[in-house]
């Protein structure tokens, strides 16, 4: 008989749970370890100690910050203009649950978002991003978690939600795959849809966050992108099973393209696990053919 170690068996339990999604109980300590932040094979004291440098180090930032801030709000105008695209997607939020309970501190994730710009010169800010982050703060108790989780999430997931790094190769992917398994789909596209696969950047920009009816369903989603499972770049079979949704009108309206986009946006209250399990039969039927070279290397 095989015998588990705890650190398997914690593993196991965890992805045998993904089967149905993490219970909230679990959550917030599940992502650490599905991020990084947490080695699978850590100790409870080993994950004591990181998490205490993880705070650390996020304090040294913080203090870093207030030293170059002076500096930045002089000799760099992008600073001033992201301060205030920040200042202003964050006073849109709602902050309030249906019974007037607050559920997140603006200002705290107005800092970690300002943070995060300095920090991260690769992904910078784009607007949704505060959406995301607001996220992150509602599962995490403290700030250093939030700020890391984002960091990690966004290494985690190729920057696949990231305009400059991963999205135009998400969408580019996304039009290959319509051509490869939907030829007729794809012809109507090249034509009276022209363009609305390249306007769906929204959907990886905010990791298809505002098509969900609660926020359960969106870490939902984002768990599933975490393992890897059940293949890389799962997003793109997502965006593309979503598109299915819309097929057949889209094709007995003969949509041009701003209709496409409208039936799109109209695409809301989604339940993610049967988007999930719509986007799994999409990579089944992937599988099954001879996929040409550069779906094979995205996905495969």
């Amino acid at each position: 008989m095989t015998t588990l170690s705890p650190e398997n068996s914690l593993s196991a339990r965890w992805s045998a749970s993904f089967i149905l999604g993490l219970h909230p109980f679990v959550r917030t300590e599940a992502w650490k370890f599905l991020t990084g932040y947490y080695s699978w094979q850590s100790s409870q004291d080993e994950r004591l100690t990181v998490d205490s440098t993880r705070r650390k180090n996020y304090e040294a930032l913080c203090e870093m910050y207030k030293k170059i801030q002076p500096l930045l709000e002089n000799l760099h105008r992008n600073f001033m203009e992201t301060r205030n695209t920040i200042a202003y997607d964050i006073q849109k939020l709602y902050d309030k649950d249906p019974l007037g309970n607050v559920l997140i501190d603006k200002k705290r994730l107005e800092k970690i978002l300002l943070l995060s710009y300095v920090c991260n010169t690769q992904a910078e800010y784009q607007q949704g991003f505060h959406e995301m982050v607001m996220l992150f703060q509602l599962m995490a108790e403290h700030d250093h978690e939030t700020f890391w989780l984002f960091q990690f999430f966004l290494q985690k997931t190729e920057n696949s939600c990231v305009i400059k790094i991963g999205v135009g190769k998400n969408l580019d992917v996304l039009s290959t795959l319509i051509d490869f398994l939907d030829p007729v789909f794809a012809e109507h596209l090249r034509g009276k849809g022209a363009g609305a696969v390249q306007s769906l950047f929204p959907w990886f920009c905010l990791c298809f966050q505002r098509a969900f009816k609660s926020f359960d369903d969106v870490w939902r989603l984002w768990e599933v992108l975490l393992t890897g499972k059940p293949c890389r770049n799962f997003q793109v079979l997502v965006a593309y099973s979503m598109l299915q949704m819309v097929r057949e009108q889209v094709l007995q309206e003969s949509m041009t393209s701003d209709g496409i986009l409208l039936a799109c946006n109209n695409l809301i209250d989604l339940d993610a696990d049967v988007l999930i399990s719509a986007a799994c039969l999409v990579y089944a039927e992937l599988i099954q053919k001879d996929v040409p070279q550069p779906l094979k290397d995205f996905f495969l």
